[in-house]
């Protein structure tokens, strides 16, 4: 990796284990085969050390909003990521709640359901 890459790659590797957690990052890396690898290495300098690294938002900010999309796009498995990752950055229940609510409101009573069923996995999961 170039200078400049290695830099995003380091700052995206960072906030990625504070996010979601050092087991976490380390399991999807280190289970990446050389096909994956190269969306493993995007991820991580592209969403992780380019978006997530800027200082424009706080990071609760930030998972709220990766909740919002996921959440509306369907995206299960992420949003059970990201539901840990928020807790981390300090998004509480109560606001996750209100999140899925907007998100049945715009779009659709099917996206807020599946959401609010994925949080309360992750919460018996975590033991809250």
């Amino acid at each position: 990796m170039a200078g400049d890459e290695k830099e995003l790659h380091d700052r995206g590797m960072k906030v990625r284990r504070e996010v979601l957690g050092a087991e976490y990052v380390d399991q999807a890396t280190a289970s990446a085969d050389a096909f994956q690898q190269h969306f493993q290495e995007w991820v991580t300098k592209h969403c992780w050390g380019a978006v997530w690294a800027r200082p424009g938002l706080p990071r609760k900010t930030r998972s709220m909003l990766n909740l919002a999309m996921l959440a509306a796009t369907g995206r299960a498995h992420e949003l059970k990521i990201h539901i840990k990752g928020a807790l981390t950055n300090g998004v509480t229940q109560d606001e996750m709640a209100e999140i899925f609510l907007q998100v049945g409101a715009y779009c659709g009573a099917p996206a807020a359901l599946e959401s609010f069923k994925v949080a309360k996995e992750v919460f018996a999961e975590l033991g809250r």
